[in-house]
Protein backbone atom coordinates (compact mmCIF):
# COMPACT_ATOMS: atom_id res chain seq x y z
CA UNK A 1 0.00 0.00 0.00
CA UNK A 2 1.44 3.19 -1.18
CA UNK A 3 -0.20 5.97 0.70
CA UNK A 4 1.44 9.35 -1.98
CA UNK A 5 1.60 12.23 -0.08
CA UNK A 6 2.07 10.89 3.42
CA UNK A 7 4.42 11.44 6.52
CA UNK A 8 5.47 9.10 9.16
CA UNK A 9 6.20 10.64 12.59
CA UNK A 10 8.02 8.56 15.35
CA UNK A 11 8.50 10.60 18.45
CA UNK A 12 7.43 9.14 22.33
CA UNK A 13 6.93 12.94 23.55
CA UNK A 14 2.92 12.96 22.45
CA UNK A 15 2.57 17.06 22.68
CA UNK A 16 5.87 17.85 20.52
CA UNK A 17 4.02 15.01 17.92
CA UNK A 18 0.87 16.71 18.23
CA UNK A 19 2.80 20.02 16.99
CA UNK A 20 4.46 18.61 14.18
CA UNK A 21 1.51 16.30 12.96
CA UNK A 22 -0.08 20.12 13.17
CA UNK A 23 2.73 21.83 11.05
CA UNK A 24 2.66 18.95 8.50
CA UNK A 25 -0.92 18.89 8.23
CA UNK A 26 -0.67 21.82 6.21
CA UNK A 27 1.87 20.44 3.48
CA UNK A 28 0.94 16.40 3.52
CA UNK A 29 -2.63 14.56 3.05
CA UNK A 30 -1.85 12.24 6.02
CA UNK A 31 0.25 12.04 8.66
CA UNK A 32 0.70 9.21 10.80
CA UNK A 33 2.39 9.37 14.23
CA UNK A 34 3.81 6.24 16.31
CA UNK A 35 5.47 5.78 19.60
CA UNK A 36 7.08 2.85 19.10
CA UNK A 37 10.05 0.97 17.13
CA UNK A 38 7.61 -1.73 16.40
CA UNK A 39 4.73 0.67 15.04
CA UNK A 40 7.49 2.90 12.99
CA UNK A 41 8.58 -0.24 11.04
CA UNK A 42 5.17 -1.44 10.55
CA UNK A 43 4.16 1.72 9.46
CA UNK A 44 7.00 2.26 7.11
CA UNK A 45 6.54 -1.28 5.49
CA UNK A 46 2.73 -0.79 5.46
CA UNK A 47 2.06 3.15 4.23
CA UNK A 48 5.81 3.17 2.53
CA UNK A 49 5.42 7.19 3.34
CA UNK A 50 7.02 9.81 1.12
CA UNK A 51 8.62 11.26 4.34
CA UNK A 52 9.42 9.55 8.10
CA UNK A 53 10.53 12.28 10.40
CA UNK A 54 12.37 10.17 13.57
CA UNK A 55 13.35 11.73 16.89
CA UNK A 56 17.25 11.09 17.63
CA UNK A 57 16.62 9.42 20.89
CA UNK A 58 14.15 6.96 19.28
CA UNK A 59 16.87 4.82 17.65
CA UNK A 60 18.44 4.33 21.37
CA UNK A 61 21.34 4.86 20.22
CA UNK A 62 21.33 2.65 17.44
CA UNK A 63 20.33 4.86 14.48
CA UNK A 64 22.30 3.30 11.72
CA UNK A 65 20.76 0.43 12.15
CA UNK A 66 16.87 1.63 13.00
CA UNK A 67 17.45 4.00 9.47
CA UNK A 68 18.38 1.07 7.56
CA UNK A 69 15.30 -0.97 8.96
CA UNK A 70 13.36 1.93 7.51
CA UNK A 71 15.17 2.22 4.53
CA UNK A 72 15.12 -1.78 3.80
CA UNK A 73 11.25 -1.61 4.23
CA UNK A 74 10.39 1.38 2.26
CA UNK A 75 13.11 2.45 0.25
CA UNK A 76 11.77 5.73 -1.32
CA UNK A 77 11.44 6.98 2.01
CA UNK A 78 13.52 10.15 2.83
CA UNK A 79 13.94 10.01 6.30
CA UNK A 80 14.56 13.13 8.57
CA UNK A 81 15.97 13.15 12.03
CA UNK A 82 14.84 15.15 14.51
CA UNK A 83 17.42 16.35 17.60
CA UNK A 84 17.80 18.30 20.35
CA UNK A 85 21.23 18.57 19.57
CA UNK A 86 22.59 21.45 17.82
CA UNK A 87 26.49 20.37 17.33
CA UNK A 88 27.04 19.71 13.07
CA UNK A 89 29.15 16.19 14.70
CA UNK A 90 25.31 14.97 15.74
CA UNK A 91 23.96 16.18 12.45
CA UNK A 92 26.54 14.08 10.57
CA UNK A 93 26.28 11.20 12.25
CA UNK A 94 22.25 11.42 11.67
CA UNK A 95 23.75 11.94 8.26
CA UNK A 96 26.35 9.14 7.96
CA UNK A 97 23.60 6.50 9.54
CA UNK A 98 21.58 7.10 6.71
CA UNK A 99 19.55 10.10 7.47
CA UNK A 100 18.50 12.59 4.74
CA UNK A 101 18.09 15.85 6.92
CA UNK A 102 18.29 16.74 10.48
CA UNK A 103 16.32 19.07 12.14
CA UNK A 104 16.94 20.91 15.84
CA UNK A 105 13.62 20.44 17.83
CA UNK A 106 13.89 24.18 18.67
CA UNK A 107 13.80 24.68 15.20
CA UNK A 108 11.06 22.67 14.02
CA UNK A 109 8.65 26.10 13.38
CA UNK A 110 10.99 27.39 10.89
CA UNK A 111 13.16 24.55 9.51
CA UNK A 112 11.28 21.13 8.90
CA UNK A 113 9.26 22.20 6.00
CA UNK A 114 12.02 23.63 4.42
CA UNK A 115 14.37 20.33 5.43
CA UNK A 116 11.02 18.37 4.20
CA UNK A 117 11.35 20.32 0.51
CA UNK A 118 14.78 19.67 0.57
CA UNK A 119 15.37 16.04 1.33
CA UNK A 120 12.02 15.23 -1.57
CA UNK A 121 14.44 17.76 -4.03
CA UNK A 122 17.19 15.00 -3.62
CA UNK A 123 19.43 17.07 -1.32
CA UNK A 124 20.90 17.02 2.55
CA UNK A 125 19.67 19.14 4.92
CA UNK A 126 21.55 20.18 7.79
CA UNK A 127 20.62 22.58 10.43
CA UNK A 128 22.30 25.99 10.45
CA UNK A 129 22.12 28.86 8.33
CA UNK A 130 22.41 26.90 4.79
CA UNK A 131 21.56 23.42 4.09
CA UNK A 132 23.85 21.06 1.82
Amino acid sequence: MTTGNCVLLADRHHDLAEGVRDLLGSAFTCVFTVGDATSLLEGAERLKPRVVIIDLQFAQGDLAAVLAEILQRSSESKIVVLTVHDEPSVACAALRAGAHGVVVKRSIATDLLSAIDEVLAGHRYLPGPKST
